[in-house]
């Protein structure tokens, strides 16, 4: 079945594999949070500590490409 040119398969995949890799992607961000001594969202938000932030962001692009790899096979 097609649907304006695409598979529903391929859109229905698409967003498990969406959901799949958000999923594991908040799952590795809340495990790393554990881990440090404080409390990251506290200190982002409440504290503003750009520094952090930007390891944060770091971080949570490896992850990202991590995970896109992993799915992309």
């Amino acid at each position: 079945m097609e649907f304006v040119g695409l598979k529903i398969g391929a859109i229905v995949g698409s967003i498990v594999f969406a959901l799949i890799g958000v999923l594991i992607f908040w799952l590795c961000f809340v495990i790393i949070d554990k881990l440090t001594p404080y409390d990251l969202w506290g200190e982002i938000i409440e504290k503003q500590n750009v520094a952090l932030g930007v390891v944060v962001a770091a971080m949570s692009l490896g992850i990202c490409i991590i995970v896109a790899a992993a799915i992309h096979g």
